[in-house]
């Protein structure tokens, strides 16, 4: 019997050996700063199970490492796990949808910036309807601005945002909850992600709502463009040094000044490209020019539009593609999978589309969601098989590993990302991090010069990291 026990104890130490073999992080030796600092981490880890989630939290029921981050962020947000992860060099951010990225706050600061902009409501808002109904927004020039000073006055009618705000019922809060309710329209909530949007079909049409809310300001140019910018600042607050927006140009036009639907795609990656490299030169005058390498943009469109829609929009990406080869890194088609068109639908203009690039002399990679669902054998689930055929470089999603809504509604969320899977792994640390931040890196679209030039930068704040952590 002794002899059998050895037996499987070797068996047993030979597949764990070869299971983390398997482990991105297998190939690379830590170094002697990166273990050090690695096990800092998983001591404070550990300190952590027990002072802050073996705890009881009045907010918070069942506490646990690694719980929904809506849930626990209030806790969350202050562990010193998170507070070193906010820190730590995290490469590129390589999902993210430019109508999500940016701070609901921060969204309505730069609306209310704004006097040409209005708001109506399809029925009036009270008590009942606040929760439900939902906001739509436009410009208008001087000359046309509303006289209507309230939204309870008539639905549909147009109102001044500002107007709107000053007099919104006080039995709903006022302007504070004025603010409140259209905040509410632009995010998902714990309450939502985890409790009356508790099916895919649900979340994914709150998922939805928040996007059509919001887009109505982000497609309005003055905003668009400070926009971004906070998106890029924020992105490099949080140790993000390259971006790849995916920005939907389902709408052929953005809004100008006054409302009027005539600014097209080209003046959208124009005003995209100038901020951009306003960030980078102010950067390099703080001596930070080594902290952001860049950003690059993936063309997107909905999978509800006709294959034959579709041509415009492959034809306009090459046109934007060879006027702006530095900036369109991709191309893809967003949406409810579940719900809209699969890939298969799109398999003859996505060819043709492989077929004109060949001809123009330009490169746009495939960078499809697919995966983002459930079913098993499903059309949506078909268009992993379609997006491995089409050439896909990265995949979306790739399989039903999240749910809409888990997520803060941020694209610089890989600080959240990160500390769940820290907390919630007795493997992870950040040595294996670490690597999924290399990833980042390898798998851009940045050009191979442009690559090796970003992960040597990023090597360079690694080890400025590593060494503060041990410090």
């Amino acid at each position: 019997m002794t002899d059998t026990l050895e037996q499987y104890a070797k068996a047993r130490e030979a597949l764990i050996a070869e299971d983390r073999r398997l482990r991105r992080d297998s190939s690379r030796e830590p170094s002697e700063d990166e273990l050090k600092a690695d096990k800092v981490v998983r001591d404070i880890r550990a300190a952590e199970a027990v002072s802050v989630w073996g705890a009881e939290h009045p907010d918070i029921p069942h506490p646990f490492p690694g719980m929904e981050f809506l849930t626990g962020k209030s806790v969350i947000v202050k562990t010193e796990i998170f507070k070193i992860l906010s820190k730590m060099p995290k490469g590129g951010l390589l999902h993210a949808h430019l109508d999500a990225t940016v701070d609901v706050k921060c969204l309505l600061s730069l609306a209310y910036k704004h006097p040409a902009l209005h708001i109506r409501v399809p029925d009036a808002v009270n008590a009942t309807s606040v929760h439900t109904v939902l906001p739509e927004f436009k410009a208008f020039p001087k000359q046309a601005y509303s006289e209507v000073h309230e939204l309870s006055q008539s639905p549909m009618q147009w109102v001044q945002l500002s107007k709107a705000r000053d007099n919104f019922p006080a039995d709903l809060g006022g302007a504070q909850g004025f603010d409140k309710w259209l905040t509410a329209s632009m995010m998902i909530n714990p309450s939502e992600a985890y409790g009356t949007h508790n099916t895919v079909a649900k979340i994914w049409q709150k998922f939805t709502n928040t996007f059509s809310v919001a887009s109505c300001l982000t497609r309005y140019a003055p905003i668009f463009r400070d926009y971004v910018k906070e998106f890029l600042l924020t992105s490099i607050a949080d140790g993000i040094s390259y971006v790849e927006p995916r920005i939907n140009f389902r709408h052929r036009f953005m809004d100008d000044v006054d409302g009027n639907e005539c600014v097209p795609h080209r003046e959208w990656l124009v005003m995209f490209d100038e901020v951009l490299k306003e960030v980078k030169e102010d950067l390099q005058k703080q001596g930070r020019e080594a902290e952001f390498i860049g950003a690059k943009i993936i063309y997107t469109t909905l999978r509800f539009i006709t294959p034959e829609e579709l041509t415009w929009y492959t034809e306009d990406c090459i046109a934007l593609k060879k006027e702006f080869p530095h900036l369109i890194a991709g191309f893809d088609l967003v949406g409810n999978e579940n719900e809209l068109k699969p890939l298969i639908d799109y398999l003859e203009p996505l060819l043709q589309f492989r077929e004109r690039q060949k001809e123009e002399g330009v490169e746009i990679p495939f960078l499809f969601h697919a995966g983002e669902t459930f079913g098993d054998g499903t059309e949506a689930d078909m268009n992993m098989y379609d997006a491995i055929l089409l050439g896909t470089k990265r995949i979306g999603h790739g399989k039903a590993s999240q749910i809409n809504g888990n997520l803060p509604r941020t694209g610089n969320c890989f600080g959240s990302v990160s500390n769940i899977v820290l907390v919630s792994s007795e493997v992870t640390g950040l040595v294996q991090l670490a690597e999924v931040a290399r990833d980042s890196i390898k798998y851009s679209m940045l050009e191979p010069e442009e690559k090796q030039r970003a992960l040597e930068s990023w090597e360079r704040q690694w080890a400025k990291f590593v060494k503060n952590v041990v410090a």
